[in-house]
């Protein structure tokens, strides 16, 4: 069933309130997500009552589109600021990058699925979204616009792509350092990582590995 725009801001608010109580505590990240639309990012429209409910749902292709307290956890983690250059490798339905640009980040997002950019883009044009798209293997990143404040993958692999991480920004004195997200482990029984940049070069010291949630995403896949 079709939501008008006022019970799907009603649906929304209460969403938030859900997200809050859950733990998200950046109210820019809680703001953001109640002025996303989810339910247009989903294309089967008989799923559009539940697009406000904590849950990930199909959008076609086999894959889903994440549940809105892994969305909101993960750009809480990535401290997202005004006028960052963001990667996301998988984008979905759409949704993240949506999210990430409403908190001003400019995105870049690389999804494997044609069949499945082609329904997520004209969602994102309608919605006058700052995010660039492309069909690719994720895995390499997007080497013309690197280097990134901040990378967001929204699937699981065993590795960290060293490619990601060359992409992340080098240290500069005055800003945030660039930091990834990435789910890392087995299909089953990922862990979510946050590495932050904080040296030049590639040498293991360069960078700083945190882990927080236990994730389940979809295949992170890497072409050969």
């Amino acid at each position: 069933m079709l939501l008008t725009d006022r019970q799907a801001a009603a649906f929304r608010r209460r969403l938030v309130d859900d997200l809050r109580q859950s733990g998200i505590a950046d109210e820019r990240v809680l703001d953001a997500v109640g002025r996303v639309p989810r339910h247009r990012f989903i294309p089967d429209t008989g799923l559009h009552r539940q697009a406000y409910d904590d849950v990930a749902l199909p959008i076609g292709e086999g894959q889903t589109i994440s549940q809105p307290f892994t969305v909101a956890r993960m750009t809480e983690l990535l401290g997202v600021r005004e006028g960052d250059r963001i990667l996301e490798v998988g984008t979905g339905s759409g949704y993240q990058a949506a999210v990430l640009s409403e908190l001003g980040a400019r995105v870049f997002s690389i999804e494997r699925h044609a069949e499945l950019l082609r329904k997520t883009d004209p969602v994102l044009q309608a919605l006058k979204l700052a995010v660039r798209t492309r069909v690719g293997d994720g895995t390499y990143g997007w080497p013309g616009y690197a280097p990134f404040d901040g990378i967001i993958v929204t699937a699981g692999g065993p590795r960290v792509p060293p490619e990601l991480l060359e992409q992340l920004r080098a240290p500069e004195p005055g800003r945030t350092d660039a930091r990834m997200l990435i789910p890392v482990g087995p299909p089953k029984h990922q862990v979510l990582h946050r590495i932050t940049r904080v040296g030049v070069g590639s040498a293991p010291d360069a960078f700083a590995d945190e882990t927080f949630d236990g994730v389940v995403f979809v295949p992170l896949v890497r072409d050969a």
